[in-house]
C-alpha cells in the first residue's frame, strides 16, 4: 500500500462502495426479519394475518373473500394450540384515534387493540405501570397502555398510570406507559393499545361470519415446534371447515400461517408468498453487485502485479511454489479487501441510519409515522458477518486470475521484468 498508494486508495475506495451498496441491500432485506424489541422473538413467531375463504353452493353460485379474522375463527383454529407458548390475536389494520385530557386538545395517534396475550408475545419495554391482564380483557375494562411520547405529551410526564384519558372521548384509565415502537415492528407497533373487548370488536362478524377485523401471531416454544404447530392447525381448520358446510364457505389453508421471513414478503391476501422465488431475487442482486466492482478491480490487481513481476521471478527462482505465490497475492489483497470492506460497513450503518425513512418505507402503510431504525437494529453480528464474507468473495473474484496467471510467468522471463 506504501509503494502502490494512488492505486491502493482507488482499490480501497471501490472496494468500500461495492460493500456499501451490498450492505445496504442487506439491512432492507434484515430489517424485516431481525429481531428488536418489542419483536425480540421473530424467530419463534408465525402469522396469520389474513383468512381465504371461498363460496360454492348448489345452484352454482361462487366467491372469494381474503380478509382478517373474526375473533370467533380466532379461537376456533388458534387460541388453544396446545403446541404454541401463546397465541395473541390484534386488530390486522391500524387504527386512528384521538386522545386528549379532560379540556385539553385531542391528538391524532396511531392505535392497535389487543387481547392480553399480546403483551406475552411481544416483549415491551414497561417505564410505568403494567399490562391489561385476562380479567381486564374479558370485562371489556376500558384501559389503554400508551406509549411515552403520547404520555408526556398528554400529562408531561411518563408516570401516567391510574390517570384518566379520553379516547374518541370515551374514558379509559393508564394501565401503564411504554417506551416507544417503531413502525418497523410491523405486528406489535402502536402508540396506544386497548383491549379490543372495549370497542366491542370481539363481535364483529363481517359477510361471512369468518372474517373480521383480526391478524392472529403464534409464539413457538422454539422454532423446531413449527411443524407441529402448522399440523395442528391444519386439524383445526379440518374440523372448522365440517362446521361451515351448512353455510357453503370453506376456508383455504395457503400454507399458513407464515413464519416471520415468508410474512415479511406476503402483502398479498389472496396469494401465498413464494419466500424461494425472493431469496432467487436476492442471490441475482448480491452476484450483480459482486461481479461488477470485481471486474474492475481485477483490472487494478493486474496493473499492480505488473510491477512486480521481478519480485515474483525472484520469489519463484528461490523455491516458492505457484501455489505460495497464488496464497501471497491472495492474502495481501484480502487485507485491503477487509479494511475496505470495515469502511463500507460503516458507511452503509450511517447511511441507513440517516436515510431510515427513505430505504425502509413500507408498502401500503396506514401511518403517517416514518420508520425510524436505531442501531441495533442496523449493526448486528449477522451483518458484519455478511460484510466479511462479501469481502472474501469479492477478494477471490477480483485477484484469483489476477495471481492465477502471475503465478504462471516462467521464473526467467519474470526476473527479466516480462510477463510472458
Amino acid at each position: 500500500m506504501r509503494q502502490q498508494p494512488v492505486l491502493s486508495v482507488i482499490s480501497v475506495i471501490g472496494t468500500s462502495l461495492a460493500i456499501f451498496l451490498i450492505m445496504v441491500v442487506v439491512m432492507m432485506n434484515q430489517v424485516p426479519v431481525a429481531p428488536f424489541a418489542p419483536e425480540s422473538n421473530r424467530d419463534r413467531f408465525l402469522h396469520a394475518r389474513y383468512v381465504s375463504a371461498v363460496y360454492n353452493d348448489s345452484l352454482g353460485h361462487q366467491g372469494e373473500t381474503n380478509s382478517p379474522y373474526c375473533y370467533k375463527s380466532v379461537r376456533e383454529l388458534f387460541k388453544s394450540l396446545e403446541s404454541a407458548e401463546a397465541v395473541t390475536a390484534y386488530t390486522g389494520f391500524l387504527q386512528s384515534g384521538n386522545v386528549n385530557v379532560v379540556g385539553g386538545t385531542p391528538v391524532k395517534v396511531d392505535m392497535t387493540a389487543t387481547d392480553a396475550d399480546f403483551w406475552r408475545v411481544f416483549d415491551f419495554r414497561f417505564i410505568d405501570g403494567q399490562p391489561y391482564d385476562e380479567a381486564a380483557f374479558e370485562s371489556g375494562l376500558p384501559v389503554i397502555v400508551i406509549n411515552k411520547s403520547v404520555s408526556r405529551r398528554l400529562f408531561g410526564t411518563t408516570e401516567a398510570t391510574g390517570r384518566e384519558i379520553l379516547l374518541n372521548y370515551a374514558p379509559y384509565t393508564v394501565a401503564g406507559v411504554v417506551e416507544d415502537v417503531s413502525t418497523l415492528a410491523s405486528k406489535a407497533y402502536g402508540q396506544i393499545w386497548i383491549p379490543f373487548t372495549s370497542a366491542g370488536l370481539d363481535r364483529v362478524e363481517w359477510a361471512t361470519g369468518i372474517t373480521g377485523p383480526l391478524s392472529c401471531t403464534i409464539l413457538a416454544h422454539d422454532r423446531a415446534d413449527f411443524d407441529d404447530i402448522r399440523a395442528e392447525y391444519d386439524r383445526r381448520l379440518t374440523e372448522y371447515n365440517k362446521a361451515l358446510a351448512p353455510t357453503h364457505w370453506q376456508i383455504m389453508s395457503r400454507n399458513r400461517p407464515y413464519d416471520q421471513a415468508k410474512d415479511a414478503i406476503g402483502p398479498s391476501a389472496n396469494n401465498e408468498p413464494d419466500i424461494e422465488a425472493k431469496r432467487r431475487y436476492d442471490l441475482i442482486v448480491y452476484i450483480i453487485l459482486l461481479i461488477v466492482p470485481a471486474v474492475n478491480l481485477s483490472s487494478m490487481t493486474e496493473s499492480r502485479l505488473r510491477q512486480r513481476v521481478s519480485e515474483i521471478g525472484v520469489r519463484r527462482a528461490f523455491g516458492s511454489t505457484r501455489g505460495a505465490v497464488i496464497r501471497q497475492i491472495i492474502a495481501e489483497n484480502l487485507f485491503v479487501t477487509l479494511i475496505a470492506g470495515v469502511i463500507g460497513l460503516l458507511l452503509s450503518v450511517v447511511f441507513a441510519f440517516l436515510c431510515d425513512s427513505m430505504l425502509f418505507s413500507q408498502p401500503f402503510s396506514p401511518t403517517l409515522n416514518p420508520p425510524k431504525a436505531d442501531i441495533t437494529m442496523l449493526l448486528r453480528w449477522s451483518t458484519f458477518l455478511w460484510a466479511m464474507l462479501f469481502c472474501f468473495i469479492l477478494n477471490l473474484l477480483s485477484t484469483g486470475i489476477p495471481a492465477w496467471r502471475a503465478s504462471r510467468t516462467s521464473v526467467v522471463n519474470a526476473i527479466s521484468g516480462r510477463q510472458h
